[in-house]
């Protein structure tokens, strides 16, 4: 609920553009402002890619922002919002892209993170901060903006709207009545990101998932050239057939195969929080970022492989504590301290009957 000193704005805007994960981080802040303040209506700036799945969230007005269009997209968002003022803008969006969105929304308290997390000097776009502590998780962070206009009471709810379309489309390529694992084997692909895991590895619990559990194996993921390269490398190796959907889904599609799933195994990823937020369970694979801030929500160490603090170990000489939140292991040689045996457990533990867990 909100404070006593902290009366209902009568709008509220929340920018936060991408990725898909992030703005899943953000949907239990939205929650918690709709609850705290049932009568302000609430505009989310966001990512056009991110809008098709989010989009027809109740209670919430969507303004799209095109990146791919540069300049011309930022004058897009001004002309959608020319004549409005927010008495109040959540900026929950640390980049220097968002920070030039945020330019073109007349506010009046600009909200932004603490000096610690506003990266790209998100700070001279805002006249006010939230409050530490800084070591939390990227949800627990978002949350935090909404604390600070006085919704106090967090609601922890990702509900992703789902059309029958979608679902069905899942139906028809997914066998009912085996245990079904989804494998995004791949992150997004930008210069240094060093998230993804072997392919060699892959197809080992791939052949372990088919032959020891007789699950149906659903592979997921973009149409960028190295998931194609997993894709093809996994199923010529496969002991059974697989799914191949890699490139052959919408965003919306994608999400209903995630909420479908028995089980997700994939790296640090938007099919991490996704899956999350359908209750699907998740094998996160962690070494060169940090599952504590990045890792599915719910019960984030549960399932996860943890190799963050070997990584850091071997690149840093150091302990996690006594790094910056959020430093990522540039080493493309990080992931290999994830073995095959790391994921069979988690596995196993994450199929094993109730009464063995």
């Amino acid at each position: 609920m909100p404070r006593a000193d902290s009366p209902s704005p009568d709008a509220v805007c929340i920018l936060r553009l991408s990725a898909l994960g992030d703005c899943c981080h953000a949907l239990p802040t939205v929650h918690t402002l709709r609850k705290a303040f049932p009568d302000t209506p609430i505009t989310w700036i966001i990512g056009a890619t991110e809008h098709q799945l989010l989009h027809g969230l109740d209670g919430v007005e969507f303004i799209t922002f095109a990146k791919a269009a540069g300049w011309r997209g930022l004058l897009d968002v001004r002309r959608q919002l020319a004549g409005r003022q927010f008495p109040v803008l959540l900026n929950l969006h640390a980049s220097m892209r968002a920070n030039l969105v945020s330019a073109v929304v007349d506010a009046a308290r600009r909200i932004g993170y603490d000096r610690e997390r506003a990266r790209d000097y998100q700070w001279l776009f805002c006249n006010e901060r939230i409050a530490g502590p800084a070591r939390v998780h990227v949800c627990d962070g978002m949350l935090s903006f909404a604390a600070h206009i006085g919704a106090t009471d967090p609601v922890i709810d990702w509900s992703i709207p789902l059309d029958d379309v979608d679902r069905a489309f899942v139906r028809e390529r997914v066998p009912a009545g085996q245990r079904v694992c989804v494998i995004s084997p791949c992150s997004s692909q930008r210069a240094r990101n060093y998230r993804d895991w072997s392919v060699e590895r892959y197809i080992e619990i791939v052949n372990h998932l088919q032959r020891d559990y007789g699950a149906t194996v659903v592979l997921s993921g973009s149409q960028s050239a190295v998931e194609r390269r997993y894709a093809d490398a996994i199923q010529a190796a496969s002991a059974a057939p697989v799914i191949d959907l890699v490139g052959r889904t919408r965003v919306r599609q994608w999400a209903a195969l995630l909420a479908a799933a028995d089980l997700v195994i994939c790296p640090d990823s938007g099919p991490v929080h996704v899956a999350t937020a359908f209750g699907t369970p998740v094998i996160g694979l962690y070494a060169t970022s940090n599952p504590q801030r990045t890792g599915p929500y719910r019960d984030p160490l549960e399932l996860t492989v943890n190799r963050y603090p070997q990584a850091v170990r071997a690149e840093f000489n150091c302990e996690v504590d006594s790094l910056s939140w959020g430093q990522r292991v540039r080493n493309p040689e990080a992931m290999n301290l994830i073995t095959v045996d790391d994921v069979s457990e988690r596995i196993a533990r994450a199929w094993a009957p109730p009464q063995a867990r």
